[in-house]
């Protein structure tokens, strides 16, 4: 005979829930999560958050939601948060204030946080916030030892770890055809009386040329892997190009290639190179 994970009670043979309990469990669930993402939206003080406190325990009873669940209700609601305080595209020093209470009232870590990303998320805002307020992030903790030589005259602001290298290339391919007619001169050998016209076509193809690390500071961007490395000077670029996954950069030159750099994170990573280039053009 099983027993109900949910309120301890037989279940029937083979069986760990009954279903009203799951039913309940997931409504309880959904519930809190509601509650709590309503309070840190409107919170002022760690006060509301006292209150908060005595809603999950009036609610949470009955056996339906263990310590376990509730702390998994508290992250999702900091999940919920961040991405509804990064809904416009940008996280106010109030609202980050209001995430940052929650997490200290409920003394919550960052590994559980981040399960979904949303702590990086969080730290990202912050971080673009910063900088389009022309201020010097310094948040970024690296550990270990970087392979790029910086500039005294810089700061390092972000390292995307994983990040994929593409070149766009020019290939010229031959198309066209041949006119005339042709007569044999020898086995398997002809001569055609007209002439061969061929017209050069060019495409554009994408090319992976290296995987590594990508550093941006106040000055320039880093990229360093197995067979490339090099810096671009941000008043060396023209344009940037926003992908969902990375961003490409046009330089200031006639043979430039446009250059994609796949961090995995378009948005912010447009964002964070579009500002501190502005912030390097008024040095």
């Amino acid at each position: 005979m099983g027993i109900c994970k949910y309120c301890g009670k037989p279940a029937g043979l083979f069986k760990s829930k009954h279903r009203e309990c799951e039913s309940k469990h997931k409504l309880t669930f959904e519930q809190l999560v509601r509650v709590t993402l309503d309070t840190i939206a409107k919170s002022t003080s760690s006060k509301e958050f006292e209150e908060l406190e005595k809603d999950i325990n009036r609610i949470a009873p009955g056996g339906y939601l263990t310590a376990s669940d509730i702390k998994s209700v508290l992250i999702t609601a900091f999940e919920k948060a961040v991405d509804h305080f990064l809904n416009d595209g940008e996280l106010s020093a109030e609202e980050q204030e209001k995430i940052e209470r929650f997490v200290d009232f409920f003394k919550l870590d960052q590994n559980s946080l981040n399960r979904n990303d949303a702590w990086n998320k969080l730290v990202k805002g912050v971080v673009l916030r910063e900088v389009m307020e022309g201020k010097i992030p310094q948040r970024l903790k690296v550990e270990g030892q970087l392979p790029f030589n910086f500039q005294k005259s810089e700061k390092l602001i972000w390292v995307f770890p994983k990040v994929d290298y593409y070149q766009d290339r020019t290939v010229r391919e031959y198309i066209g055809g041949s006119s005339g007619v042709s007569f044999r001169v020898a086995k398997g050998v002809y001569l055609r009386t007209g002439a061969f016209k061929a017209t050069p076509i060019e495409t554009i193809k994408r090319v992976h040329v290296d995987s590594g690390i990508l550093a941006v500071t106040t000055k320039h961007i880093y990229f360093h892997g197995k067979f490339k490395s090099f810096r671009i000077p941000f008043k060396k670029i023209v344009a940037f190009e926003p992908y969902s996954n990375g961003i490409g950069v046009h330089k200031d030159s006639a043979a430039a290639k446009r250059e994609i750099f796949a961090t995995g994170d378009g948005w912010f990573t447009y964002n964070l190179l579009v500002n501190l280039a502005q912030l390097s053009s008024e040095d």
